[in-house]
């Protein structure tokens, strides 16, 4: 008895050293062991700072312990130069590298990344004082689901639509109260969706099938995947607010996503063609909700929210490249930005890619 006593004090101590209680392990379904990563894509944050990791060529959503539980987001500012080089120094690689995804983890200000460089993949950590080191997976406390029916993973199509769509299978995700919502494309025969998978983790549904109005393109369309959304309430509501390429911006009730049909969003803007959407946060500023969207072409927009709760949105083409729907103005400040999360009430955190390819990590005030 003494001995299997000392054993089970020796096994929490154990995860109490590691910040996170086994009657916590247990509750959000953690076992301890390596975490195996085909590639590391969209990241986000749940409960008790457990990083979510999209792996999509997996097709699969993995939940991974930090342990990262205390910090200061507040005071938090971090600024590193040539981010991309020091990535590379720390995985001890001259391979080319490329992040796919950041995010902030709201209860320290730390800042997280998934990383790929040649065969490696890695999700790496920024402290407050700007080192970086790198998780380690080997021995961690992780749990993870697969999702039905993805696309197969081979290249199909011709010419500029030559693609694997199996890297789409994940395109953004997020934690809202007790549910990870996943978008991306499956092999179904509407292929955009959108699910919604309860955590801890048990299974993943075949997910609920989704149509916009693209008024640049004048017509409905159930194979456009959702590049970056946020969880949004709106008109006491809530919702998602989905980017899609060329450059529609949409809102989805989430009681009609749970339904698992297939659903019609409302399209609330049209914000130009020949454009894709990369990052989005939502923000509150003056009292009011704005979001800021990151793009390929258009720079960062700062778009109102101001009366996106109407019935009625965009069913008409919108031809020419014009614009409609909600307001937007151009945050001129911020140029190259490829991905942004919101650091605390007043700043974000940005990742910026100059033309040579360099990438930057800067703390900038919310606009």
């Amino acid at each position: 008895m003494r001995k299997i006593s000392r054993l089970g004090w020796m096994l929490g101590a154990a995860l109490m050293t590691c910040g996170l209680s086994a009657n916590a392990a247990d509750q959000w379904g953690l076992a301890q062991g390596k975490v195996e990563l085909k590639s590391a894509g969209p990241l986000a944050f749940g409960p008790d700072g457990i990083l979510l990791v999209g792996d999509t060529q997996a097709a699969t959503v993995v939940a991974v312990a930090t342990d990262d539980h205390k910090g200061e987001p507040a005071k938090t500012n971090i600024n590193i130069e040539k981010l991309n080089e020091q990535v590379a120094g720390l995985l001890n690689t001259k391979a080319d590298v490329k992040i796919a995804d950041m995010v902030v983890n709201p209860q320290s200000g730390n800042v997280y990344l998934s990383v790929s460089a040649g065969d490696q993949v890695a999700l790496v950590r920024i402290d407050a004082k700007g080192a970086l080191s790198k998780l380690d997976l080997n021995n961690a406390r992780s749990s993870k689901v697969a999702l039905p029916n993805p696309p197969e993973d081979k290249v199909v199509g011709e010419g500029p639509r030559k693609a694997n769509r199996r890297a789409e299978s994940i395109t953004d995700l997020a934690y809202v109260e007790g549910k990870v919502i996943v978008s991306g494309l499956t092999s179904g025969a509407s292929p955009s969706a959108v699910r919604e998978i309860v955590f801890p983790f048990k299974d993943a549904d075949q997910g609920t099938p989704i149509e916009i109005y693209h008024g640049a393109h004048g017509k409905l369309e159930d194979y456009a995947v959702v590049r970056t959304f946020v969880p949004f309430t709106i008109g006491g509501e809530p919702s998602l607010l989905a980017g899609f390429t060329c450059t529609p911006l949409v809102k989805f009730p989430l009681s009609s996503i749970e339904k698992g049909q297939k659903t019609r969003g409302t399209t609330v803007a049209e914000l130009g063609n020949r454009n894709r959407p990369l990052d989005m946060i939502v923000y509150k500023k003056d009292g009011k909700d704005f979001l800021l969207m990151a793009n390929s072409a258009r720079g960062v927009m700062k778009i109102s929210t101001e009366n996106i709760q109407r019935p009625d949105g965009i069913t008409a083409p919108v031809t020419g490249g014009g614009l409609a729907g909600q307001a937007y103005e151009t945050v001129a400040a911020w140029q190259g930005v490829v991905q942004l999360d919101k650091l605390n009430d007043t700043h974000a955190v940005v990742l910026m890619q100059a033309e040579g390819g360099a990438v930057s990590l800067k703390t900038v005030a919310l606009p």
